[in-house]
């Protein structure tokens, strides 16, 4: 190549990788087809490179089909293309082609092919990779073992993944990150919790994987434990650790450690750089009582999404200020957004505590009507609770009756919260018989039904209760004092 060239070559890979010129594809293209290097596999493959980070993988095609004599280097970037922005089985497609051509893959082949065999989740195909790594003698190439470990965790095959894992000679905190979110994932949260202690070294995500891990299992407790563990190692927040323990904080009533959480967030310019966090704040305040707090984050937001407008009406909704969340509903419709499942479910709770029954019908009729939404299971508990506590048991009823999924206990518990408050032992009974049905180790429904029964005098109906309690091994939650209880 002549001295010229090379120096055109230079100035393409430097546009190519210049962050004010990258996306200027088509310029850059037509440059180098000016200067001949149409054919250049060392250009090509950079520009690909580029296209597949952009997700114009199709450009990258239409370059891949006009080359005579593609290399390694176009292969592997035509690979990793697809493997980071799809069609992911163009990616096997591209590498069975290479393999046709009798080009020998080489290490930098196998991590985007492995990548996009989990992205598929196709356990044969990655099985069969699998296979090529050790054929190609690159079993013990850390990438490729890591790669490896991804996709069996991604198929959730964690008998295959704890193989490859224990046959690693160095285990870097990408493996041990990856098995403790595939044991996490398998519902196995104490081997997660384990791995994660035989750890050496941790990455934020480690902490933030098992901290999640934790929350998502119900185990707030725990998880705010190992979130003062992490703030004792003097670890920084991230979004991820800030989005996950905002809710814990709720949940728990720890108020000072969210404010707390907020503090050091604002510090570090978190705030302002995640809608995210902000979102979260909203939900936090709301949910620890302090509407003045969270109003006042949702009015300083210029840029407001979906999730924005939900937290705000759920919380108002959560603080019993109904009418509040469905004027805020008004205003954001006012506003061109659109509305989704939550924002629905927010809005019918708000009716639901305002006791807005017309409004609450009229918003579950849009739902479908002008939203093009298909209810879902919440929706439906919302109208039951809204017609409950109405007083328009029968209508209720009906709608439980006709809904198109399988009603759960939270339905037939709301429309027997609310027959006891108006007393239609009737229909009480029908639903606390519903609720022994899919609960019939709830001990609980069935004192509902013999309490139901006492109360109209069936003392015979109550023995048969009993007898039926027997007969099922269901024994009576015995009753607890807090007095004296530390």
């Amino acid at each position: 190549m002549s001295w010229s060239c090379r120096e055109v070559e230079r100035r393409v890979l430097r546009l190519l990788h210049g962050q004010k010129t990258r996306t200027h594809l088509s310029q850059i293209h037509a440059y180098f087809l000016r200067h001949g290097l149409d054919q250049s596999n060392q250009v090509l493959s950079h520009f690909v490179c580029v296209c597949g980070s952009l997700g114009k993988m199709a450009y990258a095609n239409r370059i891949y089909h006009h080359t005579q004599n593609p290399n390694i280097l176009l292969f592997n970037s035509m690979i990793k293309g697809y493997s980071s922005c799809g069609p992911f089985h163009q990616s096997l497609q591209m590498f069975s082609l290479m393999r046709s051509r009798g080009i020998r893959p080489d290490e930098y082949t196998f991590v985007p092919l492995l990548k996009s065999c989990s992205n598929i989740c196709e356990y044969r195909m990655g099985q069969c990779v699998h296979a090529q790594v050790f054929k190609a003698g690159f079993e013990w190439s850390g990438p490729i073992q890591n790669g490896i470990v991804e996709f069996y965790v991604t198929c959730v095959t964690l008998k295959d993944a704890k193989k490859m894992f224990d046959e690693m000679y160095h285990r870097d905190v990408i493996a041990w990150n990856l098995m403790i979110r595939g044991f996490c994932k398998m519902g196995d949260v104490d081997m997660g919790l384990y791995l994660f202690r035989q750890m050496i070294e941790r990455s934020i995500v480690s902490w933030n994987s098992m901290i999640s891990c934790l929350e998502k299992s119900g185990r707030d407790g725990e998880a705010l434990e190992l979130f003062g563990e992490m703030r004792d190692q003097g670890l920084e927040l991230d979004e991820a650790t800030v989005v996950t323990m905002l809710p814990v904080c709720a949940r728990l009533g720890a108020l000072d450690i969210g404010e707390w959480i907020h503090t050091y967030s604002d510090s570090k310019g978190l705030v302002k750089e995640f809608i995210s966090i902000r979102n979260s704040l909203i939900d936090f305040y709301s949910k620890c009582g302090n509407l003045d707090l969270a109003f006042n984050i949702f009015h300083q937001m210029q840029c407001k999404n979906i999730v924005t407008w939900n937290a705000m009406i759920s919380g108002l909704a959560f603080n019993g200020k109904g009418q509040l969340g469905v004027d805020l509903f008004e205003e954001m419709m006012k506003t061109g957004m659109n509305p989704n499942d939550a924002t629905f479910v927010g809005v019918l709770a708000c009716c639901a505590h305002a006791g807005l029954v017309e409004k609450g019908l009229d918003l579950f009729a849009s739902i479908t009507l002008n939203h093009q939404i298909e209810p879902k299971l919440e929706h439906y508990g919302c109208m039951v609770d809204i017609l409950g506590r109405s007083g328009s048991l029968k209508e209720a009823h009906d709608l439980i009756r006709s809904m198109p999924m399988k009603p759960n206990a939270t339905l037939w518990g709301s429309l027997l919260s609310s027959c006891r408050t108006y007393g239609d032992f009737e229909l009480a009974e029908l639903a606390v018989k519903e609720l022994i049905n899919l609960e019939p180790w709830n001990s609980g429904n069935y004192v509902l039904l013999s309490n139901i029964y006492a109360e109209e005098g069936s003392w015979d109906k109550v023995e048969e209760v009993r007898v039926l309690m027997r007969e099922k091994y269901v024994k009576k939650a015995p009753g607890q004092s807090v007095v004296g209880i530390n």
